[in-house]
């Protein structure tokens, strides 16, 4: 679903929330002028960085909104995981 790309790495993810976090792990390794670091989702390019921009870039009108919404659904997830998993651990078997 998302796909982090550099000159140097490629890699894919079924979350954003893990697309992006590692996006940002590999920030520190963008030093040239003309290196950045994207992800995709599917084909379209929906977030950019570059030593050229102060803060990374959302790509496309309504994009940070549709991302964000995706962070809210997979961060209740996680939390309905965690719940759930955490209720298996305490009943009394």
């Amino acid at each position: 679903m998302f796909k982090v790309v550099t000159p140097r790495f490629s890699q894919t993810f079924e979350r954003w929330t893990d697309a992006l976090n590692t996006a940002k792990a590999l920030i520190p390794e963008c030093k040239s002028l003309t290196e950045d670091i994207r992800i995709f989702l599917f084909d379209d390019l929906v977030w950019v960085y570059s030593r050229l921009h102060k803060y990374p870039q959302y790509i496309g009108a309504g994009m940070y909104d549709r991302l964000a919404r995706i962070f809210v659904q997979e961060a209740m997830a996680e939390n309905e995981e965690t719940t759930a998993s955490q209720d298996d651990d305490t009943e009394p078997g």
